[in-house]
């Protein structure tokens, strides 16, 4: 599909904020990625895969981190607050059968690494990933093509 900001290009003016909402928050670019990574292993999405690892490279994450992401919960490369986050995004994007998706609980263990203001940026990262999803999934951008270059024009 082509690039959707020649037929939306209000949707520069809500993604961007959105965006810049992630890089002046008090959560680390590399929580916000690897968080962002595993959404995108949640949802099958190549695009949010490749860019997340990407971002994880360049940032100078560590290989081994950036593939622990899948098996997060038994890997023992991250962080108590890195968990919880992960745990979160998780949380959030698949379906609890048996109750709430993200019960007091695991608001409870969050909360002790989190303050209010960053449990709002964390809230935003999943956003972030949500707000993209549906052009993830349906318009398949090209993976590994910077914004508004990874559609085919």
């Amino acid at each position: 599909m082509p690039n959707p900001l020649s037929f939306l290009p209000e949707m520069a003016e809500v993604a961007g904020p959105l965006h810049q909402s992630l890089t002046n928050g008090p959560i680390p670019p590399t929580t916000i990625s690897l968080l962002q990574l595993r959404a995108g292993q949640i949802l099958g999405s190549t695009y949010f895969t490749i860019r997340e690892t990407n971002n994880l490279r360049k940032i100078g994450e560590a290989e081994e981190r950036i593939t622990a992401v899948a098996t997060w919960r038994d890997a023992t490369y991250f962080t108590d607050a890195e968990r919880v986050a992960l745990e979160l995004v998780e949380a959030v994007l698949t379906p609890n059968p048996s109750g709430e998706r993200v019960p007091d609980e695991l608001y409870a263990r969050a909360s002790t690494h989190y303050d209010d203001r960053a449990m709002w940026s964390l809230i935003m990262a999943i956003a972030h990933i949500g707000f993209f999803t549906p052009a993830a999934l349906i318009a398949k951008p090209i993976p590994g093509m910077p914004p508004g270059q990874n559609y085919s024009d």
